[in-house]
């Protein structure tokens, strides 16, 4: 699938790993409408990142929580461009345990709000544009939260809230994938620690201590945090390079879900 020329909405465009989607996908061409809603302290830079880009796009500060103004957000979309044919749901609230503490009600809504229910929405609102496209893509974010919930060195890192939410997107990742059928493939990325995302950059990291970020590190068999661009390129493989992909779940995660379980040495066995 070339991208030149096609029509992608990336949320959450601000910074890190969606600024970084949407940044690649308009160096393949593409025109681009971009979200975003708390960092303001980050927009004079993505202004200038992507003005520097010299693709098509447009800038959209969207509280996606309002549900009832998602629709007008795609509609907007659509009257500038004319169609839509990519949807990066990049969209979460995590709640650390070390930055949050124990729950309240308002963060775990909050929690459930922005991770899972925003989604819906903008898929609701994106589809029939997409079906009319005829070979729509959607790229589900979710995270390994949904797999490890608040467990073994990521108790620090992932509250029950997030990692229910992250498992309801996989939910949503199948559903959709019927719903969009055949004209719109959809697909799900869950990251693992992540640079900007769970890792380096983000306000939780630096309140572990060294033990415990070396923890996270150790429970990875790649020995290392993700990168941004480890996300961008798995993006531009579902959309690009695997047009016979949908309702897939790829997980990205150096190895996290496996480290935790060591492989014992082979016995000599008796004969």
């Amino acid at each position: 699938m070339s991208l030149e020329g096609r029509v992608a909405l990336v949320l959450g465009a601000v910074k890190g790993i969606g600024k970084g989607i949407g940044l690649a996908l308009a160096g393949q061409g593409a025109k681009l409408a971009l979200t975003h809603f708390d960092w303001e302290e980050s927009l004079p830079s993505m202004r200038r990142d992507f003005a520097a880009s010299g693709a098509d796009h447009l800038i959209l500060r969207a509280n996606l929580l309002e549900t009832e103004r998602i629709q007008e957000m795609v509609a907007a979309v659509v009257a500038r461009f004319g169609r839509l044919d990519i949807l990066v749901n990049n969209i979460e609230r995590g709640g650390w345990p070390v930055v949050h503490g124990a729950y309240t009600r308002d963060q775990w809504d909050l929690e459930m709000a922005t991770t899972l229910r925003a989604k819906q929405w903008v898929f609701q609102s994106a589809l029939p544009h997409l079906k009319a496209s005829g070979d729509g893509v959607v790229v589900n974010i979710s995270s390994i939260a949904g797999i490890v919930g608040r467990s073994g060195p990521a108790a620090y890192i992932f509250n029950e809230g997030y990692s229910a939410a992250n498992r309801g997107i996989s939910l949503l990742t199948e559903t959709w994938a019927r719903l969009g059928a055949p004209e719109v493939r959809v697909n799900e990325i869950m990251l693992g620690i992540f640079d900007t995302r769970h890792a380096r950059g983000t306000r939780g990291w630096g309140l572990l201590t060294e033990a415990q970020r070396q923890a996270v590190v150790d429970h990875t068999l790649l020995g290392r945090t993700g990168a941004v661009d480890d996300v961008v390129r798995a993006v531009l493989f579902i959309i690009r390079d695997a047009p016979y992909m949908t309702g897939s779940i790829l997980r990205i995660d150096g190895g996290y879900l496996l480290a935790g379980e060591k492989t014992a040495p082979m016995p000599p066995g008796v004969v």
